[in-house]
């Protein structure tokens, strides 16, 4: 049995590596998606969801699921990864089937009783030791209980790009977990802001992390009862004595459906612990001045650009080694993202800044 501070060695992560590359164009595109942006402090970001697992969960027991296509960046961003242990999805099926595909991963390796935590490699999490807290509490209270476990966290504004967790009743832990567990009433989908500010002050809402931890057994279970036809995946990966042949045959007969909708808005066994460490799914442009330093104008300013009577706008230059001594210059605007990369150049309110989507399709021809 776990104990609450420890991680148990039959505990594995399963970071989830997929994306389209839209929200972060054009240093982020559909070649080169938001896991591999190396602009916080010089490194990809699924490289920092590997690192902040240093000490808690060993390299052999790190699972990345990612596109086929992103086989070679991947393993190139993460080295210390067993090279069997980074898989390649043959297809999108969004995150039922990459959960699924974990569940079976995690059952075959450690066996029903082994704990999976779901993850993300596009998100960044401070401090490190506050999140390894909450991470190590979710895995305790699910090796121990018949429950999904995720984390939610304390919103510190009324969020419009996050979807939200409504807490119900607490629950009793186990001696020496730190953070407090409720059951799950409710997963409620990103607000308008009105909804959202209500969220906030209602006290009993937290943002969805997106993080799901398990023991196979309970996570298979659920798929079982609310997709029983995506949890025939589960069966076949965690039987196969060679993955890529049954992934070859069993994705493209998937339904594509994520794993919010298939499975947890239908399972009712779900407890959610509350945690504050400091939590960005780095969404768009605007989350830089999180990040970066400001200027007296609240300007971020990364790269070579220089800023005139310009305030509260974010500017990037990453023109690559070709064009290492391109300048950018803005003069005299007020919240607005320039982002100059060798990819392309983008100019926008900081308002529009969340329909980038809409013109990454409208360039092509969408």
């Amino acid at each position: 049995m776990a104990r609450a501070g420890k991680v148990p060695n039959n505990a594995y992560a399963v970071i989830m590596a997929g994306g389209s590359g839209e929200r972060l164009w054009p240093l982020s595109t559909p070649a080169r998606p938001k896991q591999f942006v190396d602009i916080f402090d010089g490194k990809p970001l699924i490289r920092h969801a590997v690192d902040r697992l240093a000490g808690m969960i060993p390299p052999e027991r790190i699972l990345v699921i990612t596109a086929a296509r992103f086989l070679p960046l991947t393993r190139r961003a993460l080295p210390m990864l067993p090279r069997a242990n980074i898989i390649g999805e043959p297809c999108r099926r969004d995150t039922a089937a990459a959960v699924a595909l974990g569940v079976g991963l995690v059952k075959k390796l450690g066996g029903d009783g082994a704990v999976g935590c779901i993850l993300t490699a596009d998100q960044l999490m401070t401090p490190v030791a506050q999140f390894q807290r909450s991470l190590s509490d979710a895995i305790c209270m699910a090796a121990q209980s018949d429950a999904v476990v995720t984390l939610g966290l304390v919103p510190t504004y009324p969020a419009t790009g996050y979807g939200y967790i409504e807490c119900g009743a607490p629950v009793k832990t186990p001696a020496g977990v730190k953070i407090p567990f409720s059951k799950v009433a409710r997963f409620v989908e990103k607000p308008d802001l009105a909804k959202a500010k209500r969220y906030l002050k209602a006290g009993r809402f937290r943002w969805n992390s997106g993080m799901f931890i398990w023991r196979a057994d309970v996570m298979e279970a659920a798929f079982r009862s609310a997709a029983p036809d995506i949890a025939t995946l589960i069966d076949r990966v965690a039987a196969a004595r060679r993955l890529a042949p049954v992934l070859a045959n069993v994705y493209p007969t998937l339904r594509a459906i994520s794993v919010d909708f298939a499975v947890m808005e239908k399972t009712p066994n779900i407890l959610v612990g509350e945690s504050s460490f400091d939590w960005d799914d780095v969404g768009g442009w605007t989350s830089l001045a999180a990040h970066f330093p400001q200027d007296e104008a609240n300007n971020t300013v990364v790269g070579a650009a220089c800023v005139l009577d310009t305030n509260s706008s974010i500017v990037v230059n990453m023109p690559g080694a070709k064009a290492a001594s391109h300048r950018v210059g803005v003069l005299g605007l007020s919240d607005v993202v320039v982002v100059n990369t060798p990819e392309g150049t983008l100019v926008c309110s900081r308002a529009a800044a969340p329909r980038i989507r809409e013109l990454v399709k409208a360039m092509a021809g969408k």
